[in-house]
């Protein structure tokens, strides 16, 4: 609860900031403050800013990350391949993917990961994705959601679906192990599992 002698415009600001992932109380009054000081034009760019987040921003019907057009750039780029799909948990997943310049084919953004609560996975974008799927031009699914317990179950429940319409279609998933330049010893008994489970031949 926030001192009752707070001007009501300066309480306004923190409670919308302290609602933001990483924020309390403090560390949004402290921005907030840091707001004041600003000049005016500086804070009015900045509200406006955050005016064109909403505005100018959707989701691309095509993959569901963020685009100022749609379908987005990516979608659009007839030099992508258009036989692989990577499955995502979030868009900025797709980013870092994308970072490293070494897939071409394209993407699908689930909308997160599987939780216990979410017992039919209603968060996930399943219908679209058979949607995608049900084109015809895709023939190989990745799964690139990470190696978490969450992830594992909604490998396991987007698999199951896909398999469900489309029994032939090849599903794959990043491999999963010792990253470059660790030493066994420092890993934890997960890694370790998976990366053991996952070994390849010499």
């Amino acid at each position: 609860m926030l001192d009752s002698r707070i001007p009501e415009p300066l309480k306004n600001v923190v409670t919308q900031f302290a609602q933001l992932p990483g924020f309390g109380a403090k560390s949004a009054m402290r921005v907030a403050l840091k707001l004041l000081e600003w000049p005016k034009e500086k804070t009015v760019d900045f509200g406006q800013a955050i005016i064109d987040l909403r505005e100018k921003l959707c989701l691309c019907s095509r993959c569901y990350g963020l685009t100022q057009e749609n379908p987005c750039r990516l979608c659009a780029d007839p030099a992508r391949s258009k036989t692989s799909l990577c499955l995502v948990p979030e868009w900025d997943s797709m980013l870092i993917l994308e970072k490293g310049g070494f897939y071409h084919g394209q993407y699908f953004v689930l909308g997160g990961l599987f939780v216990p609560l979410d017992k039919d996975g209603q968060k996930l974008r399943i219908e679209p994705l058979l949607a995608r799927l049900g084109e015809g031009e895709i023939t190989e699914v990745i799964f690139a959601l990470g190696a978490t317990s969450d992830a594992e179950q909604t490998t396991s429940f987007v698999s199951e679906c896909i398999k469900a319409q489309f029994p032939t279609m090849l599903l794959s998933r990043l491999a999963q192990g010792l990253p470059l330049g660790a030493e066994v010893k420092y890993m934890d008994t997960e890694t370790l599992r998976q990366s053991l489970r996952y070994r390849q031949k010499l």
